[in-house]
């Protein structure tokens, strides 16, 4: 992901502390702990071929990628389906593949819809989609709108009815890239009482270049996480333990559920710190996620 990209000695100039816990989330979090919260960790793509010999048996073939995936991670942020719309067959195989494991496919909303149709007159596309990611059955995790960077406010009122025309029986996230939405508070505010008020979550995106997308606020009971690394810089780790910290006082406070997804712009080192982070949700948080298991 390039986006919040900057220029690796830049790096250690960025403030990558998380903002203090806004007011907002107490609407939404309990103040107590649920007996059994879950978490999901994984990455974007399963293509991967940089992993072939890494975590990949060597030899693997693209055909077998997803196969191998889902021994290594319990999620992936699906973003193939943000180029096209897939039908509930090629679902189907994809979805046969987790048979049996505890794994969620979180799919991406088409950018037909979310980049070039301002969420008007999109009833049809939206129904082709949904028909074809249904068929991921009990594998289905939250499904996400990613909105272009030039999408603002001044077209809300489009958004708003265009989620709230969506299945109340699915999850959604959505994703906010133009910088007015965090610029203005009373836009900020109000987007996230009605996010809350129609039941989507709005995912926080921790990149380098964009700290106000890293926004912290909670407008349901569970978070997804876009994190944006930079090739395992000694940044991404403390910012990992950043990230754990949070996540222990949201478990603490009534987080239900938990879906955080690895971006590197390096893809190839993606697996190492997951990896560290998992660790790190174990020892802070007491919660267990699949590990990628590296080769040899």
């Amino acid at each position: 992901m390039d986006f919040g990209r900057v220029p690796p000695g830049e790096l250690t100039e960025i403030d990558f502390k998380l903002p203090a816990e806004p007011v907002f989330n107490k609407k939404v979090l309990k103040g107590k702990p649920v007996k059994k919260p879950v978490a999901y960790l994984g990455c974007a793509k399963w293509g991967r071929k940089e992993w072939i010999g890494k975590i990949y048996p060597k030899g693997t073939k693209d055909a077998d990628f997803l196969q191998e995936y889902v021994h290594h991670f319990n999620s992936i942020e699906l973003n193939a389906t943000h180029y096209q719309i897939y039908g509930p067959a090629t679902i189907s195989k994809w979805d046969a593949k987790a048979q049996g494991i505890d794994f969620k496919f979180c799919p991406k909303v088409p950018q037909s819809i979310s980049h070039f149709s301002n969420l008007v007159s999109a009833g049809d596309k939206t129904t082709s989609f949904l028909e074809g990611v249904l068929a991921f059955g009990e594998h289905l995790g939250p499904i996400f709108l990613q909105l272009s960077d030039k999408y603002g406010p001044a077209k809300r009122a489009y958004l708003y009815e265009y989620l709230a025309s969506l299945p109340k029986d699915l999850q959604f996230f959505v994703e906010l890239r133009h910088p007015q939405w965090f610029e203005d508070e009373a836009v900020r505010l109000e987007l996230f009482d009605k996010l809350r008020e129609l039941n989507v979550g709005a995912i926080i995106t921790d990149t380098a270049g964009r700290r106000d997308v890293a926004h912290m606020h909670l407008t349901i009971p569970k978070i997804f996480i876009r994190f944006v690394g930079n090739s395992l810089h000694p940044t991404d780790y403390t910012r990992i333990d950043d990230w754990a910290n949070r996540i222990k006082f949201w478990l603490d406070n009534g987080l239900k559920e938990v879906y955080f997804f690895m971006h590197m712009h390096d893809e190839a080192k993606s697996p190492e710190l997951a990896l560290y982070l998992i660790d790190k949700l174990e020892a802070v948080c007491g919660i267990k996620v699949k590990k990628p298991q590296f080769v040899g």
